[in-house]
């Protein structure tokens, strides 16, 4: 979370585990197989492996994920596991303790490996690693963090640098792209493409050649994939966002709240899923080609609301 820039919410706007999995179990109905957790940071909702219980119950769920910055990951993962939690994505920007302070503002990279290493310990499997690569900030780390994951075992993925929510201070300079990340990459170890698992997944990944480990890209500003984007969000007040670089969200909590049967939030999610008209990375895309993107005119929800 940045130091500033709050809007703190009133506790009772939060849907409870109830109403989420109620949607979720409406949503698995209509289609939806992969349900992952993020933030902001999950791991500061009290009780979640309550939640993590009541998903992985369902019916049709084919994969239940957390992604959490894994700061809280260590005291928690027993408790996780024990609901039905059986894979994590964990960011891991750098393996540079202060590095990692200055990049997360606050954070202790001593209690995120901790929590990685509790959670292979547990039997998840995969880990995911996810690495966010500034240029001059860390994009010196890929090697090292290849390293780290071949060792002990987790996969490991790669982000560009994107402008998502207000606050980052996105410039083009900055982006490290998808054939950098690669070149540097393959030049130390060999790479052969295996593709965007069920051909729309953000990621476009890899297996190294000698067999040890897995590899992938999210190239979202240099290689756009809006047009195959499956995915659907609801942020913690009971907003159906359609796009990670959404300005606004529908209220899905009022339905939820105000008695509306299954069959009548069903053909309200369907309306905004047939309405939706998202493709803002390849419009960013368009626009860095012809050298007329301004990252501050489109207003973007935070991704502490939002999450990855």
């Amino acid at each position: 979370m940045p130091l500033d820039q709050y809007e703190w919410i009133d506790k009772k706007e939060i849907l409870t585990f109830e109403e989420i999995t109620r949607l979720a179990k409406i949503l698995v109905g209509i289609g939806v197989e992969k349900i992952r957790l993020t933030g902001g940071e999950p791991l500061v909702r009290n009780n979640l492996d309550h939640l993590v219980a009541k998903l992985s119950a369902i019916d049709g769920i084919q994969d239940l994920c957390l992604t959490t910055n894994g700061a809280l990951l260590g005291e928690k993962i027993e408790a996780l596991k024990g609901a039905g939690l059986r894979r994590v994505n964990i960011s891991l920007d750098t393996l540079v303790p202060e590095k990692f302070k200055q990049m997360t503002k606050r954070g202790d990279l001593a209690m995120v490996l901790d929590g990685i290493f509790a959670a292979k310990n547990h039997g998840l499997r995969p880990i995911k690693l996810n690495a966010v690569i500034e240029r001059g900030v860390n994009d010196d780390d890929i090697i090292p963090l290849v390293e780290f994951s071949r060792e002990h075992d987790f996969a490991i993925r790669f982000i560009e640098y994107m402008d998502v929510g207000n606050a980052n201070n996105w410039t083009s300079e900055k982006l490290v792209s998808k054939k950098e990340i690669l070149a540097k990459v393959n030049a130390r170890f060999p790479l052969r493409e295996v593709g965007r698992d069920q051909g729309s997944a953000p990621s476009v990944d890899y297996k190294f050649m000698d067999g040890i480990g897995d590899l992938g890209v999210i190239a979202s500003v240099t290689e756009p994939f809006c047009s195959s984007c499956t995915r659907i969000r609801l942020t913690a007040d009971g907003k159906l966002v359609t796009c990670l670089f959404s300005q606004s969200g529908h209220d899905i909590k009022a339905l939820l709240r105000g008695g509306a049967s299954d069959a009548e939030i069903v053909n309200r999610v369907g309306s905004i899923w047939r309405e939706r008209t998202d493709r803002y990375s390849d419009e960013r895309l368009e626009a860095l080609r012809s050298s007329d993107y301004d990252p501050k005119s489109h207003k973007k929800i935070e991704m502490i609301s939002l999450g990855g």
